[in-house]
């Protein structure tokens, strides 16, 4: 009789299991879609990649920067210098980025994220560990080796000429970081990774989550109510899920619930705080797709930030509904062109990837599919911190 129950049991056990594995191989944009879709040139990026040597902050210094060799430095984007006093402080001219800016930082944090990004998606592809140990050689540069870290703060960061020395608003460089946190998080049980490395490693994160949650500019840039405050939760997000921090977890969540919601999205769906800028377009598309990726690192079993609603019935998916349409044919956007870069957006937007897999919409995943999934334009790359899908496909 015991063995009998016992087979029945095990018999409802392997029938659940397949049932599950069905489910998940029906569902939109799953694992092995997403993979055949990328995996060539990921691959072709990855091998490129771990060629490369790191170029960390300290390999350009600029006479602009207030700071010293370790720390990040950039220019305020949308500042220029005053034809009516070429000495006097820089004037803003909003949408309009500077050519000659300060960029080698950005630039580097970007390369960085790239590289991380890539060997980590080809270790999630293969397991190979060639992949981890060339990725680990970038990490240790910037966050351990004496000689070429960078300072766990942006305290430099989208200065003004004759005006400040850095800038709450500055922090938003820091969501470059983002891949690399969750790369680590990928990677962090590979074989080939010394764990006393792993320790300083999110040491550095610990210190940084310190200082952005202290420091007047952190505290400035949380109050945003536009992308600038989502911005922070995403950084904060995912180097608290990094580093083992529930109660930072907890706190964005809720802010996500209290403050984000409430002050960024619509009743129709739309993004006013983003569609006043000069950029309507982009910044609607760079918001939503930091929305659905805080979305994606906070949410869990028991409080999903994708369905989550406010008593007046706005939530994240009208926001996505909104969106959508605009992105399937730009032509329709009812509103005025982004003052630069109109023609270079959309590419294939991760708000649309995650929705994907979320709302299992096949809508999302071919639109998400037929785009450009390698951009390189810089000012596409700087407003597009989720570049490589593979990292989010189970974690």
């Amino acid at each position: 009789m015991i063995q009998s129950n016992y087979m029945k049991l095990a018999s409802m056990i392997f029938a659940i299991s397949i049932s599950v594995a069905s489910v998940a191989q029906n569902q939109v944009g799953n694992s092995k879609q997403v993979i055949a879709i990328l995996k060539e040139r990921v691959m072709k990026a990855a091998d490129s990649s771990i060629l490369l040597s790191p170029i960390t902050v300290t390999a350009n210094k600029t006479d602009r920067s207030a700071g010293g060799i370790h720390d990040f430095y950039s220019d305020g984007d949308y500042w220029w210098p005053n034809p009516e006093d070429v000495n006097g402080p820089y004037i803003q001219k909003d949408g309009q980025s500077n050519p000659n800016n300060f960029n080698a930082h950005r630039l580097a944090m970007i390369r960085f994220s790239q590289i991380v990004g890539n060997l980590a998606s080809a270790y999630a592809i293969t397991h190979e560990e060639r992949y981890v140990k060339a990725a680990m050689v970038h990490l240790k540069a910037w966050f351990i080796n004496d000689s070429t870290y960078m300072n766990p703060s942006l305290l430099y960061a989208q200065a003004i000429k004759g005006k400040v020395t850095g800038r709450s608003t500055g922090l938003i460089d820091m969501i470059q970081l983002t891949e690399v946190a969750q790369g680590i998080i990928i990677m962090e049980n590979a074989k080939s990774v010394n764990q006393e490395e792993l320790k300083k490693i999110k040491y550095w994160f610990m210190q940084y989550l310190n200082w952005v949650t202290t420091h007047p500019y952190g505290v400035e840039e949380r109050e945003a109510k536009n992308n600038h405050g989502t911005c922070w939760i995403l950084q904060v997000a995912i180097f608290a899920k990094l580093t083992g921090n529930q109660a930072l977890l907890d706190y964005c969540s809720n802010r996500v619930k209290t403050v984000i919601y409430p002050n960024q999205l619509a009743l129709d769906g739309s993004l006013p705080l983003e569609l006043k800028r000069t950029k309507p377009y982009g910044y609607s598309l760079f918001d939503l797709d930091a929305l659905t990726a805080v979305a994606k690192i906070l949410s869990t079993k028991t409080n999903n930030l994708f369905t989550y609603t406010l008593p007046d019935g706005r939530n994240l998916i009208k926001t996505i509904e909104y969106l959508v349409p605009f992105v399937m044919d730009k032509s329709t956007w009812p509103f005025p062109k982004d003052v630069m870069y109109w023609d270079e957006w959309p590419v294939a937007q991760p708000f649309l990837f995650f929705a994907a897999q979320e709302y299992n919409d096949k809508k999302y995943f071919t639109t998400w599919q037929r785009l450009e999934h390698f951009p390189t334009n810089g000012e596409v790359l700087r407003n597009l911190p989720i570049r490589n899908p593979i990292l989010w496909l189970n974690k």
